[in-house]
């Protein structure tokens, strides 16, 4: 029987975090808590169940998680975002490879609920995430945004578990805007130092792509009206970010 370490990086999470908590209490062998200095009630919550808290300053989302899986006390560790939660079936799941894992990383696919709709259109189902794994046969990738889990082996082959990974990730327009606003400004930023440019005609062309895609192609329209919200946005998020990484580098010239 292998023993799970469950590692949640927060900042300002009171909305959140109780609910992922509540959904691994039973599944957890050690909750390790790595928080950016929270000034809600973020560590109380964590306090309530028992998790090991450690403070540090946030210097990047893969950063972040390799300082926390670092801390773990056991080589299994379960990466969460305190935005997420496990459906029962998810959780059984993980029980079972307990038992014996077959695989030395795990992915599970993720449901996004959005303004209290769950989206399976748009391309954002299934949002398959790898977040089980062994720590000692791979890394966090370290991006500003957009961080994900790295085998040493490339070739490994990843288990993929049943059940989903549940997604609380915007309750208004209004949230969605802002992480947009500060995503398209990591990943510009992130892509100037890589690098990389923006032509004109991508700025004007793929935003349009991107739109049709994930509206007619990846059938965001069986979304309804969040799903034409969500295919807009993400059109614009495409526009927004290549128009600063134009920006940045005529900054730079």
């Amino acid at each position: 029987m292998v023993r799970i370490s469950i590692v949640i990086i927060t900042f300002n999470e009171e909305r959140n975090l109780a609910r992922c908590l509540e959904s691994i209490k039973d599944l957890a062998d050690e909750i390790v808590v790595v928080d950016s200095c929270s000034t809600d009630s973020t560590i109380a919550i964590a306090r309530r169940y028992n998790a090991r808290i450690i403070q540090h300053a946030f210097a990047g989302y893969g950063e972040q998680k390799n300082f926390a899986t670092m801390h773990a006390t056991y080589d299994w560790v379960l990466s969460l975002d305190a935005d997420e939660a496990l459906t029962p079936q998810l959780k059984e799941s993980i029980l079972e490879i307990k038992a014996g894992p077959a695989h030395h990383v795990y992915q599970m696919h993720r449901i996004t609920n959005y303004c209290g709709k769950w989206i399976r259109y748009c391309g954002w189902y299934p949002d398959s995430q790898t977040r089980l794994y062994d720590r000692t046969k791979g890394k966090w990738e370290e991006k500003k945004v957009h961080e994900y889990w790295r085998p040493d082996n490339e070739s490994d082959v990843k288990g993929t578990l049943k059940g989903d990974l549940l997604h609380y990730s915007f309750t208004s327009v209004s949230e969605h805007l802002k992480k947009i606003e500060k995503y398209s400004e990591l990943g510009a930023e992130e892509a100037v130092e890589a690098g990389k440019e923006a032509s004109l005609l991508k700025v004007m062309l793929y935003p349009k792509w991107r739109f049709f895609n994930d509206y007619v192609i990846q059938l965001g329209f069986l979304d309804g009206f969040y799903g034409f919200v969500i295919c807009r946005l993400s059109a614009y998020a495409a526009f927004i970010k290549y128009s600063k990484i134009r920006q940045h580098r005529r900054a730079s010239a």
